[in-house]
């Protein structure tokens, strides 16, 4: 997965956000934006005492302490981090570790971007999921505890979508992985918010690439312009 994300103001999106029942929003609202890339600030749901609360995080799951300028904040690490890969969960030490366990969360989304290297150019694809299907990525969530010059505490929240392996129906568009797209429909979603209920030994089957959406495809020339070069065509589910 390239890392890019469309959070479009959409029935899909709103229809997904009902069915999680959130009840925490975060004071600036939902963060909606057509093109959302890596490092950018998105929108998760996780599970805090049983409810789905809402917050704003950084899409790079390892951060470190900003010390420059009056307030201290936190920055992505030099260490790539806004996808974490389905084969690194179970490895001790590894960022997603812990977070696997205790730290799952979920970003509802309009659809996400693919790109692929061609020779020596690259093409780009955008998929958008169907109204009907709301699309959920499956990603981790880690808090990081900082102190502002006043001695105030704060909490900065950073995700990762996890990635698995390679879908054949997409390996046109992005023959390298397949991101992980949880479905309220058949409770995959569910299961993976709930952490207490479900242990990552009973998530195995999650992390077998499955296309649970109907998706409309279409090649585009560039991200950040967004103009059709090809008829788009529709993947559908597995």
């Amino acid at each position: 997965m390239c890392g890019r994300l469309n959070v479009a103001d959409s029935p899909g999106v709103k229809s997904l956000c009902d069915q999680l029942e959130i009840t925490l929003w975060p004071e600036e609202g939902m963060l909606k934006k057509r093109f959302t890339r890596a490092t950018d600030r998105v929108s998760i749901v996780m599970q805090h005492n049983g409810k789905s609360v809402m917050r704003n995080a950084v899409w790079w799951l390892l951060l470190e302490p900003d010390h420059r300028g009056p307030v201290m904040r936190f920055i992505p690490s030099k260490y790539t981090s806004f996808n974490t890969r389905y084969d690194k969960l179970n490895k001790r030490g590894s960022a997603g570790y812990q977070a696997f366990r205790q730290q799952r969360c979920v970003i509802p989304a309009s659809g996400f971007g693919e790109s692929q290297k061609r020779g020596s150019s690259m093409t780009y694809h955008d998929m958008i999921a169907s109204e009907d299907t709301p699309l959920a990525m499956g990603g981790l969530y880690r808090e990081w505890h900082g102190r502002d010059p006043h001695g105030n505490t704060f909490i900065e929240t950073s995700c990762s979508v996890v990635t698995l392996a390679p879908h054949p129906k997409l390996m046109p568009i992005h023959e390298k992985a397949s991101p992980l797209m949880l479905s309220a429909e058949d409770n995959s979603l569910q299961r993976w918010l709930d952490c207490a209920a479900h242990p990552v030994e009973a998530l195995s089957d999650l992390l077998e690439p499955t296309i649970r959406h109907r998706f409309t495809v279409t090649p585009i020339n560039k991200p950040s312009l967004y103009q059709p070069i090809g008829e788009s065509f529709t993947i559908e589910p597995d």
